[in-house]
C-alpha cells in the first residue's frame, strides 16, 4: 500500500505581512500533479492544515477543493488537527465525509479507534491522533498520573492496544525529542511539550507533523514531512518535498521524498546597493521570488526598499549589516538621561544609531525643531 504524507500546509499563512493563499494554491496542484504521478491508496495530512483556528473564509476554499480533488481520485484521505487548528472545524462532518473516504479526526475523547485498510498483505490499521496536551487526556484518565506531553501521548498510545503483529501506521502532530527546528515553529520554552520517539514502537510507520523540515527521527519510519513551503527566512536552505510511503508485507517498508518547488522561493541577498542592482547579478534568477536583502553600504540609501522594489517586487525584509548595526551601545541609565537636555538626548541617540556624531547643521536643526515643539506644547 503506498500513502503520500503531508503536513502543516498552514493555509492562510501570512509571511512578513505577505499572503501566501496564491502560492499555496500553486503548491497544492503540484501535490495533486505527483498524486496522479504516484498513484497513491492513501493521502495522510499530519495536521496545521490552517494557520489560525478561525482561518478566512479563503482559506477554507481552498482546502476545501484540495479536498474534492483527493475524493475525485478515489484515494482514502487522512486528516488530523494540528495546534493551530481548532479541533471542533477539522472535525465537522467528518461523519458525513467517511463515506467518501475522506477522515477527519473527531475532537479527542479519550480514545482512538483505527480505520482499516485492506491490500494484498493483510490489514493496516491507521490511527490518528490529533494534537493534544496533558489537559485534554487528564479528564479521561484520572488514575493515570499525566504532567507532559509525552505522559499524555503514551497513556493514548497504551489505551490503543496495538496488534503489533499487524501492520499500524499512527498519525500525530507533536515535538518529538530530536527534531531540528527553525523560526516559524511553536514550541514550548524548555522542551516541555517534548515527546520520546520510543513510545511509537509499535507502529510501523509514525506520520508526524509540527515541525517544518522535513526529516527522520532515529529511524527511516518516523519522519516529519515538513511544510510544502518555506514559510521563514530560517528555512531558506529546506528542500520542501512529499514523503512516499510504501508499506509491502510486514517489516518491509520504502520512503522516498519527492521535491516540490515552488511558485515564489524564499532567498537572501548580501552586498552593495550597487551590487544588488547591477543587471548581471540578477538577470538569471526569479526576481519574482520573496527576498530578504541585507545591504553592507556604510550610509543608508534614501528609500532603499522602494527602489529595490523595482527589481525584486517581492521584498519580504531590508537589513544593513555594517558598523553602525555590528556595534552595540550600552544605553544611558536612567539618572544620567534626567539631568541631560532633550538636545543631549537626541545626539547621543543619533550617535549610538550611526557611529558618528550630528554635525552643526544637525544639530542647529534639531535643537530649532525642539524649541518649536515646546512653543507648541506651551
Amino acid at each position: 500500500m503506498k500513502l503520500i504524507h503531508l503536513s502543516d500546509l498552514h493555509i492562510g499563512k501570512r509571511v512578513n505581512e505577505f499572503s501566501m493563499l496564491e502560492d499555496q494554491e500553486y503548491i497544492l496542484t503540484k501535490i495533486v500533479n505527483v498524486i496522479d504521478e504516484e498513484k497513491p491508496d492513501g493521502v495522510i495530512i499530519a495536521g496545521d492544515v490552517y494557520d489560525k483556528s478561525v482561518p478566512s473564509a479563503e482559506a477554507v476554499q481552498l482546502f476545501d477543493d484540495f479536498l474534492v480533488r483527493l475524493a475525485e481520485r478515489s484515494l482514502s484521505v487522512f486528516v488530523i488537527s494540528g495546534n493551530h487548528d481548532s479541533a471542533e472545524r477539522i472535525a465537522f462532518g467528518g461523519r458525513v465525509m467517511n463515506s467518501r473516504g475522506v477522515y477527519m479526526s473527531p475532537v479527542f475523547d479519550g480514545y482512538i479507534a483505527p480505520i482499516e485498510l485492506k491490500d494484498q498483505h493483510g490489514i493496516i490499521n491507521i490511527y490518528m491522533l490529533p494534537f493534544i496536551k496533558p489537559a485534554y487526556v487528564r479528564r479521561y484518565y484520572p488514575e493515570v498520573e499525566i504532567e507532559t506531553h509525552n505522559d499524555a501521548v503514551k497513556t493514548v498510545i497504551n489505551s490503543m492496544k496495538v496488534d503489533v503483529g499487524k501492520r499500524n501506521v499512527l498519525i500525530c502532530h507533536q515535538f518529538v525529542t530530536g527534531a531540528v527546528c527553525c523560526e516559524s515553529e511553536d514550541l514550548s520554552v524548555g522542551g516541555l511539550d517534548n515527546v520520546d520517539s520510543s513510545i511509537f514502537d509499535g507502529f510501523d510507520y509514525v506520520a508526524l507533523g509540527h515541525i517544518h523540515g522535513p526529516q527522520k527521527i532515529i529511524k527511516e519510519t518516523v519522519r516529519y514531512s515538513g511544510t510544502p513551503l518555506k514559510y521563514s527566512f530560517s528555512e531558506v536552505h529546506h528542500k520542501k518535498s512529499v514523503t512516499i510511503v510504501d508499506l509491502s508485507e510486514k517489516g518491509n517498508i520504502d520512503v522516498k521524498m519527492l521535491e516540490l518547488i515552488p511558485k515564489r522561493n524564499l532567498r537572501e541577498i548580501k552586498g552593495s546597493y550597487l551590487e544588488i542592482t547591477a543587471r548581471e547579478n540578477y538577470k538569471d534568477t526569479n526576481t519574482d521570488d520573496y527576498i530578504h536583502i541585507t545591504l553592507t553600504d556604510e550610509e543608508d540609501i534614501p528609500d532603499a526598499i522602494g527602489k529595490l522594489r523595482s527589481i525584486y517586487p517581492n521584498i519580504m525584509k531590508l537589513d544593513y549589516d555594517n558598523k553602525r548595526t555590528r556595534n552595540s551601545s550600552i544605553v544611558t541609565g536612567a539618572e544620567q538621561m534626567e539631568r541631560k537636555t532633550p538636545l543631549e538626548l537626541f545626539e547621543e541617540f543619533y550617535e549610538k544609531q550611526n557611529n558618528q556624531v550630528m554635525s552643526n547643521e544637525q544639530r542647529k536643526f534639531t535643537s530649532e525643531l525642539i524649541e518649536r515643539i515646546w512653543e507648541d506644547k506651551a
